[in-house]
């Protein structure tokens, strides 16, 4: 799969050399996927380290989409900026697929540019409980979007990394975008498991897998997301933390 990263820094000078970025710390990293779809990493301390999240962005006809948001609040607007200077489109529209931080932590932010942010009725009463920013517009429900001439849809397959994460599935190109709900083969465990329903887990993965099988990309919301194993290791960790627990 052919790919490319580009590095940007908080500067609005455009582009920066790998090295240069290095020295800055890690801060923006796009890369492509296929087609029209582009994976974006950024990077918050988790534990002593920098630790990457990844989300997702569509350029279609008519202007960009946001699957989740960036962790690090500095990279905001430079991925807007970003996506300006590369695809001369605007994002016009922000999903979420659960309601910690590192998901909607810049919805208040696009909702001000006037992106129309989405989040499912189950995650803006989490957000609102957990003091949480909160999307503009709710889906009550599994949802198809059409936007230029792209479909995608959103599915609840139950509870998990959180009581809400969703995934959505891009039917055409068969792109899984799984969020934090599914593991990176990277992972050596589940992580962070304060709003976890570890014991419904595997039931929702595997529901996920029946709905949607064989896809091309499965897009993972932490780590290495290149690996289309990810489902399975999800699963092994699973059993690996139930049999810790006995």
């Amino acid at each position: 799969m052919m790919r490319f990263v580009i590095i940007m820094s908080l500067l609005s000078l455009g582009y920066v050399g790998s090295a240069n970025a290095q020295a800055l710390g890690h801060k923006l990293e796009i890369s492509h996927l296929t087609g029209d779809f582009y994976v974006y990493t950024t990077y918050q301390k988790y534990g002593d380290q920098l630790f990457p999240s990844n989300s997702m962005y569509l350029v279609t006809k008519a202007g960009a989409v946001l699957f989740d948001v960036p962790w690090d609040s500095t990279q905001f607007q430079p991925l807007l900026d970003s996506i300006a200077i590369k695809h001369h489109q605007k994002v016009v529209l922000c999903l979420a697929t659960h309601y910690h931080e590192d998901r909607t932590g810049a919805l208040e932010f696009y909702k001000q540019k006037g992106i129309k942010t989405y989040t499912t009725r189950q995650t803006d009463l989490l957000s609102q409980q957990h003091k949480e920013h909160r999307a503009q517009y709710l889906m009550d429900g599994d949802t198809t979007f059409t936007i230029g001439q792209y479909t995608f849809q959103t599915y609840y397959a139950g509870a998990g990394h959180s009581a809400d994460n969703i995934v959505v599935w891009f039917p055409k190109e068969k792109i899984l975008y799984g969020g934090c709900l599914i593991k990176s083969v990277e992972a050596k465990d589940l992580g962070n498991l304060s709003d976890a329903h570890v014991g419904a887990w595997a039931k929702t993965i595997k529901k996920i897998q029946h709905k949607f099988p064989k896809p091309k990309y499965i897009i993972t919301g932490h780590q290495d997301w290149t690996d289309t194993r990810s489902m399975e290791h999800t699963l092994y960790l699973i059993k690996q933390y139930q049999r810790k627990q006995q």
